[in-house]
C-alpha cells in the first residue's frame, strides 16, 4: 500500500512550483488588489502544458493522469488561489465536457486552443435560482430552424468573460422537459456577458453572470445526447470536486508554511511564539488536517485514474479538504495576530479566498448529502 506520489509526479511538482514561485507569487497581491485577470499567465500555464495534462496527445494533450492535474492545481493554488481556480475550471469545466461528451468535429473545433491554454472555456450550470438544485434548470431550449434558441440566465460562471474565452457550455431544458447541453461560442448573438462580480475573494479570477436572450445555436452545437446534459454534468462535477480538494490543500499548505515560519521568528515575552503550546498545538492540529486532506484528495484522484467510481470519494475529499483550508486560514491569521488582519499579508488574501471552496462545485451540505446517501440513508 503506497502513500506517496511517484518520483515523476514529484519532479513535475518541482517544475510547477518553480514557475509558481517565480512568475505568479510576486504579482498575486497586486492582481488581487486591482482585480486583474492576468491573461498572460494563462498562456504561460498553457505553454507549460498544464491545460493539456489529462487529455490524449491526439487532441494536443500530454496523456497524463488526474493526479498530475491535482499536483499542478495544488502548487499554483499554494501561491494564488485565483490562478489555481482558473486552471482547474479551464481544464475540468471548460475543456473536459467537450472531450468527454463531444463529437470528433466538436473536439477538433474547440480542444486544440483550450488544451494549449490559448483560449478558455466555461461551464454554465448554476442559475440565479438554481445552485445546489442544479436539476431545477430554468434556462430553456426552443427548437427552431437549424438549431435551438436558448433563453435564461446563468450565475457565477468562471472563465466566462475574458478576452480569451471562446465557448461556454450551458445546460437548458428542452421542450420535452429533459435537460441537454449546448456549446455557445463567445460573441454569439443573444449571449450577454454581465459585468464582473465584486467578490469576497478570488479577485484575479474571471467570473460573470450570463444572460441568454433568444441565443441561437446550430444543431451541431448540442453537446452529447438529447436529455443527457444534466447527468453528464454531474459526472463532470465529480472530477471538479477532486480538483477543488487539491486547490484547498494548496491553500492550507500555504497558510501552514507562513504560520510556522512566523511562529519560529516572532518573539513575545522574550521567546519565539512557537514555544507557546497554544500556538504549537494549533499548528500541530493544522498539520494533522493537511495530511488527512492530502490523502483523501489523492486517493480520489487515484480512483479516477483507475477508472473506478469516484462520487463518494470526491465528496469526502471535498468536504474535508475545503473545511480544512478554511480552518487553516483562521489558524494562520490567529498566529499572525494583528499582522494577519493586514492586506499586505498573504494570509489575509487566503482567508478571503478560502470560503468559496466550501461552496463552489457543490456545497459542503451537498457533499454530506452524497455521503449520507452512500451509507444507504433515506435522506432528501
Amino acid at each position: 500500500m503506497a502513500f506517496e506520489l511517484s518520483a515523476e509526479h514529484e519532479a513535475f511538482r518541482a517544475v510547477v512550483r518553480d514557475f509558481a514561485v517565480a512568475e505568479i507569487a510576486p504579482h498575486a497581491a497586486a492582481w488581487d488588489e486591482a482585480r486583474h485577470f492576468p491573461v498572460e499567465v494563462v498562456h504561460a500555464l498553457g505553454d507549460l502544458g498544464l491545460f493539456g495534462l489529462i487529455f490524449p496527445e491526439e487532441w494536443g494533450g500530454s496523456g497524463g493522469d488526474f493526479a498530475s492535474l491535482c499536483v499542478a492545481i495544488e502548487e499554483i493554488g499554494r501561491v494564488d488561489q485565483s490562478m489555481g481556480i482558473t486552471l482547474s475550471a479551464g481544464v475540468g469545466l471548460g475543456a473536459n465536457p467537450i472531450y468527454r461528451f463531444g463529437s470528433d468535429a466538436q473536439r477538433q473545433t474547440w480542444l486544440p486552443d483550450l488544451v494549449a491554454g490559448r483560449r478558455l472555456g466555461a461551464f454554465g450550470l448554476t442559475e440565479p435560482d438554481g445552485g445546489s438544485d442544479a436539476g431545477g434548470t430554468k434556462t430553456t431550449a426552443r427548437r427552431t430552424e437549424g438549431g435551438w434558441s436558448l433563453s435564461g440566465a446563468k450565475a457565477f460562471i468562471t472563465n466566462s468573460g475574458s478576452s480569451i474565452t471562446s465557448v461556454v457550455t450551458v445546460t437548458a431544458r428542452d421542450e420535452d422537459g429533459g435537460i441537454s447541453a449546448y456549446l455557445v461560442p463567445s460573441g454569439s448573438a443573444g449571449l450577454i456577458v454581465e459585468p464582473a462580480y465584486r467578490k469576497l475573494g478570488w479577485h484575479a479570477s474571471d467570473t460573470h453572470g450570463l444572460t441568454l436572450a433568444d441565443c441561437f445555436v446550430p444543431d451541431e452545437h448540442r453537446l452529447g445526447d438529447a436529455g443527457a446534459g444534466f447527468r453528464n454534468f454531474l459526472s463532470i462535477l465529480d472530477d471538479g470536486r477532486i480538483a477543488i480538494s487539491a486547490l484547498a490543500v494548496g491553500c492550507a499548505r500555504a497558510c501552514r508554511d507562513a504560520a510556522v515560519d512566523y511562529a519560529k521568528h516572532r518573539t513575545a515575552f522574550g521567546a519565539p511564539i512557537g514555544r507557546n503550546q497554544a500556538i504549537a498545538f494549533a499548528l500541530a492540529d493544522l498539520e494533522v488536517s493537511i495530511e488527512a486532506a492530502t490523502v483523501l484528495t489523492y486517493k480520489a484522484a487515484w480512483l479516477k485514474d483507475e477508472g473506478r467510481p469516484t462520487s463518494r470519494a470526491a465528496a469526502i475529499a471535498k468536504v474535508y479538504a475545503t473545511e480544512a483550508a478554511v480552518g487553516a486560514t483562521r489558524v494562520a491569521t490567529q498566529v499572525f495576530g494583528g499582522m494577519g488582519f493586514m492586506e499586505e499579508n498573504p494570509v489575509a488574501r487566503f482567508y478571503r479566498d478560502a470560503k468559496i471552496l466550501e461552496i463552489g462545485e457543490g456545497t459542503s451540505e451537498i457533499q454530506r448529502l452524497i455521503i449520507a446517501r452512500g451509507l444507504g440513508l433515506p435522506v432528501s
